[in-house]
């Protein structure tokens, strides 16, 4: 719901500001006065076509701004969400424009700084604005099927889901059908791959094993020497054992003799000991170390052919077996893709019968909203002397989709036996307001926009015309702020609030101002509207009964 629009320098405006209320708000003033600025400025503000020409003479830029209430649930939160822009959501979102007297624009939604594409998406989806040549809003085609299914409380859920596992089901047969294709062109890599592979049988972890045998056998080549070289020394017959043995024998004789001697026995006897271990450790170490050339060969070979391949395929050597297993996978997924695709295919066979089931039921809903309708907004036309017009909502085939394989349009026929067209085809520019209200009329429990905003909706009509125009606009308000630029007393009449347009001039400036009315000065304005610049007493008697009907 529109609560402000402030306006700077925009043409005949300097400044201005208008506070708006919910219901319905009209706008008069005489031809000329400039009513059309005030559209034209809160276009500004709604993110429409910036035109330097808005810019007031004299001033460097023009500046429009709007203050909309929205509800937590509003499809202008969606955008914001988006566009990631925090908000209060107890104040109301604040929507502004400007541009230059050069022609540079800028537009700023809740104080970030936004481009105009933004600012026009959510202001066509918080005001709706009906002039003579507005092709937006129910003249646009695309959103008729959503106010359709509205209208008819059509549960567009299922069709929705059965479509998303179609498409879901669809993509994946793609998926394993471009696989099975890959791999059927690697199909001669894949085989020679994995048969070296299979071959080989690389373990995770190997090429480490492998690395530390060979350096271990390495090793042992070069020590071999001086271990030879240890035997006597240690276990000969003139070794160091042999020797310290003889030596514990004779001081075995002796030791009683001396405590030292003593002392000197139990030292030999544990160096005894230290050497026996020390034999023992070099015999296993011996033991371990011991390997044939033939074994540093294998080694050698099995551990360069491990390498070669993971650098032949560009992996880690203990990636070798996951890529096996990949490989492996994909030379089956040759040998069953025709399995799987087949599979696949039923399945988007069972998908597409649901769907069509479900897209089926939504279109047979859709037909019993549309015979509604067009006959609700019957009603509407005859009063607005539309009464030799007919409206039909047409349902066309349209490409399957998540919404179903319908197109709905809404269509006219502006006399008996010519054909149905669209809205903003076929109708002249009053008689397409007035479609526009009827049809509005009739879809008011369906909600829209917060605002609604009707230029000029009665023009070319007046007396019962008029009249049945103001009644309609004022049940409409009863669901949307509704504001209206009007010539008609009796719309003028039904108004919860009005404003009126006037433009003065002091000889060298021109400006255009807005004041809200009393309910006097409404009684005055209504009274010029009959009667024109001269203001009679018979006139002020007419808008008095006008106000007290309405």
């Amino acid at each position: 719901m529109l609560r402000q629009l402030a306006i700077r320098d925009v043409v005949l405006v300097e400044r201005l500001e208008l506070e708006f209320s919910d219901g319905l708000t009209v706008l008069t003033g005489e031809t000329g006065a400039g009513k059309s600025i005030l559209l034209d400025a809160l276009g500004l503000a709604l993110g429409r076509r910036a035109d330097s020409g808005l810019v007031r003479s004299g001033a460097d830029k023009a500046e429009a701004s709007a203050e909309i209430d929205i509800t937590a649930d509003h499809p202008v939160c969606a955008i914001l969400d988006d566009e990631e822009i925090d908000r209060d959501p107890g104040e109301p979102l604040l929507l502004r424009r400007r541009v230059k007297a050069d022609g540079g624009s800028r537009a700023w939604l809740a104080g970030a700084s936004v481009p105009a594409r933004t600012l026009r998406d959510v202001g066509e989806a918080a005001v709706e604005v009906h002039g003579q040549h507005d092709e937006r809003g129910l003249l646009d085609a695309k959103g008729h099927r959503a106010l359709l299914d509205a209208f008819g409380k059509i549960d567009t859920g299922p069709v929705a889901r059965a479509w998303e596992a179609l498409s879901a089901t669809i993509a994946r047969h793609s998926e394993v059908e471009a696989e099975v294709e890959a791999a059927e062109a690697d199909r001669e890599f894949l085989d020679h791959a994995v048969g070296e592979l299979e071959s080989l049988d690389p373990q995770v972890g190997e090429e480490d094993e492998l690395a530390t045998m060979r350096q271990r056998m390495k090793d042992a080549a070069k020590i071999e020497e001086d271990l030879d070289a240890l035997d006597p020394l240690l276990s000969g017959a003139e070794g160091a054992l042999s020797q310290m043995r003889q030596a514990a024998r004779r001081l075995q004789r002796v030791a009683d003799v001396h405590p030292g001697l003593a002392e000197a026995l139990s030292a030999t006897d544990r160096a005894i000991i230290e050497a026996d271990q020390a034999e023992e450790k070099i015999v296993e170490a011996r033991r371990e170390l011991m390997h044939s050339p033939d074994d540093l060969d294998a080694a050698e070979e099995r551990l360069f052919a491990i390498r070669g391949l993971a650098r032949k395929h560009r992996v880690e050597p203990d990636k070798l077996p996951e890529l096996l297993a990949e490989m492996s996978e994909k030379l089956e997924a040759i040998s069953t893709g025709a399995e799987r695709l087949a599979g696949l295919e039923k399945a988007i066979a069972e998908a597409r019968k649901s769907y069509d089931a479900a897209a089926a039921k939504v279109r047979e809903a859709r037909k019993g909203a549309a015979l509604r309708l067009d006959a609700r907004v019957a009603e509407e036309l005859v009063p607005l002397k539309l009464d030799a017009a007919k409206f039909a909502t047409a349902i066309e085939d349209a490409e399957p989709g998540p919404a179903g394989i319908d197109h709905v349009s809404f269509t006219i026929s502006t006399n008996p036996g010519a054909p149905f067209g669209p809205l903003s085809k076929i109708a002249s520019g009053g008689e397409l307001s007035r479609f526009i209200l009827a049809l509005k009329v009739a879809l008011a429990e369906v909600g829209s926009a917060g605002t609604i905003i009707f230029d000029e909706i009665d023009r070319g009509v007046g007396g019962a015309v008029a009249s049945a125009i103001g009644e309609r606009l004022a049940r409409l308000a009863e669901k949307a702020q509704v504001l209206v630029v009007t010539h008609s007393p009796q719309v003028a009449a039904r108004a919860q609030h009005h404003f009126r347009i006037a433009k003065s001039s002091d000889g060298t400036v021109t400006r255009t101002n807005v004041v809200a009315l009393s309910d006097e000065e409404r009684r005055e304005e209504i009274a010029r509207m009959l009667s024109g610049t001269d203001i009679t007493d018979e006139a002020r008697a007419q808008a008095a009964k006008l106000l007290e009907a309405a």
